[in-house]
């Protein structure tokens, strides 16, 4: 064997344990790293979840609305009341008419609003959260039930246009589809729910 040859085998068994070592890499550290993410998301969602429990109010007058606590993110679930063929339709007709666009690795559509920045994400209300590109015709299995919207608050409260065009499409939906509309608690949300959302 020559020494070209000698260099060349090298170099072949070298580009093959570097396969073997991306390949080990995507299979390990890649679903790891996504299972990290889940559970920091879970305890967040956990945490926030425990810390929005209140008190009952002492008496019987009504306390005013306080502004809403420093969240992550706001969503608000849109349940339909007829789903089916006829709601998918609905639903693609009013996406297209709120500009929204389709991501295919989330599997969710992002509407820019008022601050393409930071956009409001559509996803399925029901797990595993995603929706297929109803753009191109694609279908779920079973019919989609409701949407959920998420925004994630601004850092300064005078930039809240963003939170006045979430609410706003949450209420468009909600006459759309003839839908009851869910907090986070799954309790019906309402124009204090709203105050608090805005700000």
């Amino acid at each position: 064997m020559d020494r070209t040859t000698a260099i060349l085998l090298l170099a072949l068994i070298s580009l093959i344990f570097g396969g073997i070592a991306a390949a080990i890499f995507i299979y390990v550290i890649v679903p790891w790293r996504r299972r990290r993410a889940r559970n920091r998301a879970a305890k967040l969602a956990a945490r926030s979840s425990t810390e929005s429990v209140a008190e009952p109010p002492i008496d019987d007058t009504p306390a005013p609305t306080k502004p809403a606590a420093k969240v992550s993110q706001h969503s608000l679930f849109i349940i339909f009341a007829e789903p089916g063929p006829g709601a998918e339709q609905t639903l693609t007709r009013w996406l297209e008419q709120i500009d929204a666009h389709y991501d295919p690795l989330k599997k969710v559509f992002l509407v820019p609003g008022q601050q393409p920045a930071n956009p409001i994400t559509i996803a399925n209300a029901f797990l595993p959260g995603e929706l297929p590109d109803l753009f191109r015709g694609e279908r779920l299995e079973d019919d989609i039930k409701g949407v959920s919207l998420i925004v994630k608050p601004p850092l300064r409260k005078r930039r809240n246009q963003q939170m006045i065009a979430f609410v706003a499409l949450a209420k468009e939906a909600a006459t759309l589809f003839n839908a009851d509309v869910l907090d986070t608690q799954h309790q019906s949300a309402s124009e204090e729910t709203y105050t608090q959302i805005i700000g």
